[in-house]
């Protein structure tokens, strides 16, 4: 499927975005965006109305999720792209995932109001309505909307964090766990955003190995999360691992995302798009 604007990465009010699955597709649509996937957070909801809005704009839609899992004692995001939203043992391992977020945003809330930021979590809670579903994302609207910060980046900066004010851990899916449900419901599994992880060499080399192992099958070479530099790292990184590679923005919010949709560089013309033998 050859194709010169795909964005495989976005996110809706499903899970931490702003904007309805519709007005998602909408707003790929008139940057340009060919083939688009949505991508929420441990959530496939937003998927029917996501599709039914791409297809009537023409636009080339690729149903997928985007898993928090643990390694190594650290978050990570593996995307799904391709999926069948209604296999249950996806459905039942992204509600295993979500559970205990609600827990977790207390812990979160308390450690704000020690630091004079108080009723963080039902501020939070306005922004996503559903606890099993409320993130960092929602936490960081809030504090913006309460004066603290200018912006989400500058929360994210001094709160949020590991050794920041309002971080909290919590024990996600397995790699071996999402790599399952993805290929079990016929997606592809892809490394979200590598360069976002704090990671060695020998740390990355190790997860790589197991990813592939395991039935991944692609990295994010270009996406929102990267800078330039980092396009050239996980082009080599793709290269060196024999892995596709993939293209999405991670847009959340207008004025918020690092990229909108469809704004970004092609991949280098050497790598393998995930998308290459697509018919979508």
């Amino acid at each position: 499927m050859p194709s010169s604007n795909v964005d495989l990465h976005s996110h809706s009010y499903v899970s931490d975005g702003a904007l309805s699955p519709s007005a998602v597709a909408a707003r790929a649509h008139r940057n340009g965006v060919e083939v688009w996937a949505l991508t929420d957070h441990d959530e496939v909801d937003g998927i029917p109305e996501a599709r039914e809005a791409a297809q009537s704009l023409g636009m080339g839609f690729v149903p997928g999720v985007e898993i928090s899992i643990t390694w190594a004692g650290r978050t990570v995001h593996i995307v799904g792209l391709g999926i069948d939203e209604k296999n249950e043992a996806l459905i039942q391992g992204l509600a295993m995932t979500r559970s205990g977020r609600e827990r977790r945003a207390h812990e979160m809330a308390a450690q704000l109001a020690a630091v004079g930021i108080p009723n963080a979590f039902e501020g939070a809670l306005r922004y996503v309505g559903n606890p099993d579903l409320i993130s960092r994302t929602h936490f960081a609207r809030y504090i913006v909307e309460t004066g603290t910060c200018k912006d989400t980046a500058e929360v994210f900066a001094n709160y949020l964090i590991e050794g920041k004010p309002g971080y909290v851990p919590h024990r996600w899916a397995t790699l071996e766990q999402a790599v399952t449900w993805i290929r079990g419901a016929g997606g592809v599994a892809i490394v979200a955003h590598p360069g976002r992880y704090d990671f060695n060499d020998l740390e990355r080399d190790v997860f790589l190995n197991e990813f592939k192992r395991l039935g991944g099958t692609g990295v994010e070479v270009i996406t929102g999360s990267h800078t330039p530099d980092e396009y050239e790292i996980y082009a080599r990184v793709a290269r060196q691992y024999g892995l596709l590679a993939s293209r999405g923005s991670d847009f959340h919010a207008p004025g918020e995302s690092r990229v909108d949709l469809g704004r970004l560089p092609p991949l280098p013309a050497d790598l393998k798009p995930v998308w290459s033998d697509w018919k979508v």
